[in-house]
């Protein structure tokens, strides 16, 4: 089965990769911006989320070979890759696994290490809305419930993008909640040890966010000699909606 996209500009192949429980939708802003300058724009779900196909497994390997199989379908070769927290793992693994289909490689807020789960108050919450049909009589209520587990109203409203209206006039969920709650411990996964990508590589890194540290720097020149990492201010893990301009303009510069 091929991952869903949408797929936006002409020229150079570029292809983006959300992260968990998102959507190739949550980067649409930066990919018109980007297809200005003559590059074609792939927003990719990747498997059990957006559009894409629901499966029993779930893990880096598995999400890596599913992009493979969509460069293949779509005749790319030669791409930008962009990918975001789960979707720099999957983008890390891509790279080394098939270095031959890569151009530049640029990853968002996330480090080749080893994350212990922390999504387990997201997941709760998400599990049961699921579960109450009263609460997804619209967003405002689904939004309302939500905010008995979680208080960030930004992190809420990027969850709730994951809402479509069924034929029964309720809400239902995306993605594939009793897989990714179930293998939750694979997000973490760190990139196996001894793997080197050489091509070209752009880390961009929140300053206000702790998913890259200053020690993981040697890590991240061990598995990838040809990289830089560059902080992007005034910005969290969602680095790219919260500081639009700066990551947009970081990544103009690495494409040259």
């Amino acid at each position: 089965m091929i991952l869903h996209s949408s797929i936006t500009g002409s020229g150079k192949p570029f292809v983006i990769l959300h992260g968990f429980l998102g959507m190739g939708d949550n980067w649409k802003t930066l990919a018109n911006q980007v297809a200005e300058s003559g590059y074609e724009m792939h927003l990719v779900d990747q498997r059990n989320h957006g559009r894409s196909f629901h499966s029993d497994t779930f893990n880096y390997e598995v999400l890596a070979d599913d992009l493979k199989a969509y460069c293949d379908e779509h005749e790319l070769t030669d791409i930008i890759l962009l990918g975001h927290s789960m979707g720099g793992k999957t983008a890390m693994l891509f790279a080394m696994r098939y270095p031959e289909l890569l151009g530049k490689l640029i990853i968002a807020d996330i480090a080749p290490k080893y994350y212990a789960p922390h999504h387990q108050t997201i997941l709760e919450g998400l599990n049961a809305l699921s579960e109450n049909e009263e609460a997804r009589k619209s967003r405002g209520d689904a939004d309302a419930f939500l905010e008995k587990y979680i208080s960030d109203w930004g992190t809420r409203q990027f969850l709730l993008k994951n809402l479509y209206w069924q034929k029964d006039k309720t809400l239902a969920l995306r993605v594939n909640l009793p897989v990714l709650t179930s293998k939750v411990e694979a997000i973490g996964e760190g990139l196996p040890t001894q793997t080197v990508y050489e091509g070209e590589t752009l880390f961009l890194n929140g300053l206000k966010s702790d998913y890259i540290t200053k020690e993981d720097t040697a890590l991240i020149q061990a598995h990838f000699p040809n990289s830089e990492v560059i902080g992007i201010p005034d910005s969290g893990h969602w680095l790219h909606a919260e500081n639009p301009k700066d990551f947009y303009a970081e990544v103009m510069k690495f494409l040259g």
